[in-house]
């Protein structure tokens, strides 16, 4: 009977704050609430007298659930959200006070846009910055700490000329853009039911967990998000045993309020467990259409740092926190589906199942090796550069894991073989049928960075800490790009079977090297890959160049995805945020190294300067000489890691600075680091001044 009472709160609880559609079939006039769905199905304009109607019911509710303010929450190109909170009350000519929500406030807002990064879409001087609401994703209640309630309306963001200034505008362009070329080819392949395409994503989110009071004594946890100094400590992750083990009880509390606030605003948090490295964790949520589920990424982010303070610990977001062990990733399940449920990505048993199946595969093969640069650019950051490549993320090289069984398929179908299974013949060149496959037809492979698995495929190189929305946006718009093409192909076929044939036959012969089944951590990979001629970009500043190809610019603004100037701002803005990111390492490197480190060590120095003096030990010698070497390496590194940083902070251009941060400032924190990890080991603990590696991994 408790379980039956827990299974009812839960499902009461679930979008208890969120203005979703059933609050608003209840709450809405038929007429506003058809006109509504309307909007958001179609995309057709929304009245006034809609969004006043909409706008009181939404106010009402909000009251009803304890809300005094309203604001629009918007994503600008910053690794976090945005609002601007207003109160509900407007004055009456007797002095006092009503509660007021118009449509007019509900679809617009005007947030001052002066702060915020453009990259030259609009001078600092021009404030004007506009807010529109996004009805397809609904409205929710946030409430902080002390109990303030605030109705959240997602909007998108814009400058006053109409360029995004946000990461969804385009992501809902890209959405469009996707779902129109995608339904010419189904309708070519004879679907007369289906009104639309939708995009949808479940984004795996990785993290780490520190005690408090270790964070408070970490000042490149504070303010870099990552330790840059720390040697490993006498055990780390080689035993795996942290892997789906048992979970604490501070950490299991602390999700299981993080999964409260989450089903509270309706995001669908389903899956969590400890991942590999100690204190590291992962949550995952259910598919939802990628705008919402963009959406909800940014809220279980931000959910997962209020509520840990709640429990005395920090939420470490980013990519690689602790180095030596696993950095943390956020694995993007992208897949496509129609209005009425038919996933494109699912391997079915009849021959026209089958032919979508195998002509939409065959068309993201080829996008994902035609912009293999743009996907690339869209997981680069400085943070992901300590990730990439490393031993428990792809590699900078864009490859597809299809698993042996369809790899099988593609390639015999573009020599025109039958394939066969069983010893029964499933496929000849006329694509006549394909093997009914299980829905994990082959194993996993964990190490690809795009990944098929079932009926999805899984972009595995974005960073723990980013927004979703930048990696979808490229994948919807490459693949509306190949959709097009196979779409007017298909439109003039008279034989689309044969059609369907001979596109993949050309798209394996051109594109097929982009396939590989095999372990992409290893080094023989790499090698395979630079004859296959496949791009191996290893750091985020070469990466984000990919903005600004003749080739991006063509593809995002044949979609009306990014105009050129919206392309290149982002570019402007991602590579000023790297040199900003490095600078302010370098700095907190500097800071550390001469406020804490250096000062810790002197004195230990001294102290065995004494010991010598009274006892004249050979372990005190060794240990006083040991110590003033690495502390004058380090103390000269300090001193040039400054001077370069300075150098390169100095530049004109922000991707000058980059470069310059990228070339010298970012080996010189390496080799800094190597010295003061190399005196911890020297120095008793009572001396050192910071939490150690032991601590912050494994004291939860």
């Amino acid at each position: 009977m408790a379980n039956a009472t827990n299974c009812a709160d839960v499902a009461e609880l679930f979008g208890s704050n969120v203005f979703n559609d059933r609050l608003m079939h209840e709450r809405l006039p038929k007429d506003t609430y058809r006109s509504l769905k309307k909007t958001i199905e179609t995309g057709a304009p929304l009245s006034l007298e809609t969004a006043n109607v909409v706008a009181n019911a939404m106010k009402d509710w909000a009251l009803e659930r304890g809300a005094t303010h309203y604001t629009h929450w918007f994503q600008p190109l910053t690794s976090i959200t945005a609002e601007k909170h207003d109160s509900f009350i407007s004055p009456t000519n007797d002095g006092g006070i009503i509660m007021e929500f118009s449509g007019k406030q509900l679809a617009q807002g005007e947030p001052d846009a002066s702060s915020f990064p453009s990259g030259g879409l609009r001078a600092t001087f021009e404030a004007r910055g506009y807010t529109a609401w996004d009805c397809t994703s609904p409205a929710f209640l946030k409430t902080d700490g002390s109990g303030n309630v605030t109705l959240c309306i997602p909007t998108v963001f814009c400058s006053y000329h109409g360029e995004a200034l946000d990461k969804k505008t385009p992501l809902l362009r890209s959405m469009k853009a996707v779902s129109t070329q995608a339904m010419r080819v189904i309708k070519a392949l004879g679907n007369t039911t289906s009104k639309t395409v939708l995009s949808t994503v479940g984004p795996e989110q990785e993290y780490f967990l520190i005690d408090e009071e270790y964070y408070k004594g970490r000042p490149d946890l504070i303010m870099c998000g990552r330790t840059l100094f720390g040697a490993p400590p006498p055990k780390g992750q080689e035993l795996e045993d942290q892997y789906f083990g048992s979970i604490k009880d501070r950490v299991s509390a602390f999700m299981k309020d993080l999964d409260t606030e989450l089903w509270k605003m309706g995001v669908s948090a389903k899956t969590k467990h400890n991942e590999v490295a100690p204190a590291q964790f992962e949550l995952a949520p259910v598919f939802a259409t990628t705008n919402i589920a963009t959406d909800h990424n940014q809220l279980v982010m931000e959910t997962m740092q209020k509520v840990a303070i709640r429990h005395g610990l920090v939420c470490l977001l980013h990519e690689k926190p602790y180095a030596g062990i696993n950095g943390s990733g956020k694995h993007n399940n992208w897949s496509l589906g129609t209005d009425d449920g038919i996933n494109l990505l699912e391997p079915g048993s009849t021959p026209h199942e089958n032919s979508q199946f195998l002509a939409v595969t065959a068309a993201v093969i080829k996008a994902v090796d035609t912009h293999a640069d743009i996907l690339r650019a869209t997981t680069a950051s400085s943070a992901n550069d300590h990730r990439l490549g490393a031993n428990e993320a792809p590699p900078a090289i864009i490859s597809i894991f299809l698993g042996d069984t369809l790899s099988d398929i593609f390639f015999k179908i573009a020599r025109g073989e039958k394939v066969t299974a069983g010893g029964k013949t499933f496929v000849t060149i006329g694509v006549d049928t394909l093997p009914q496959l299980p829905k994990d037809n082959t194993d996993r492979n964990r190490t690809s960075p795009f990944a098929f698995t079932g009926n999805k495929f899984e972009f595995r190189m974005v960073g723990s800490s980013a927004s979703i929305a930048g990696p979808n946006v490229a994948l919807n718009t490459i693949a509306a790009e190949a959709f097009d093409e196979l779409a007017t192909r298909l439109e003039k076929a008279k034989d689309v079977s044969g059609e369907i044939a001979k596109y993949i036959k050309e798209v394996m012969d051109k594109h097929g090297r982009v396939i590989f089944n095999g372990n992409n951590y290893s080094e023989e990979w790499v090698t395979e890959a630079a004859k296959r001629g496949l791009p191996n970009v290893r750091n985020a500043v070469d990466a984000l160049a990919s903005y600004v190809t003749p080739k991006a610019e063509k593809l995002f603004e044949k979609y009306s995805v990014l105009s050129k100037t919206e392309l290149h701002s982002r570019y402007e803005i991602y590579t000023e945020q790297y040199a900003k990111h490095i600078n302010i390492e370098a700095q907190t490197a500097v800071f550390m190294s001469r406020r804490l480190y250096i000062p810790a060590v002197l004195s230990f120095i001294a102290e065995l300067q004494e010991s010598i003096a009274s006892a004249k030990t050979v372990v005190a010698e060794e240990t006083r000489t040991a110590a003033a070497a690495l502390i004058d390496a380090a103390y000269a590194k300090t001193k040039k890691l400054e001077a370069n940083a300075l150098a390169a902070k100095g530049l004109s251009s922000a991707v000058d600075q980059a470069k310059a941060y990228r070339d010298t400032v970012v080996s010189m924190l390496v080799e800094l680091r190597a010295d003061i990890d190399a005196l911890e080991r020297l120095v008793p603990q009572g001396i050192w001044p910071v939490p150690y590696y032991s601590d912050m991994l494994f004291d939860l």
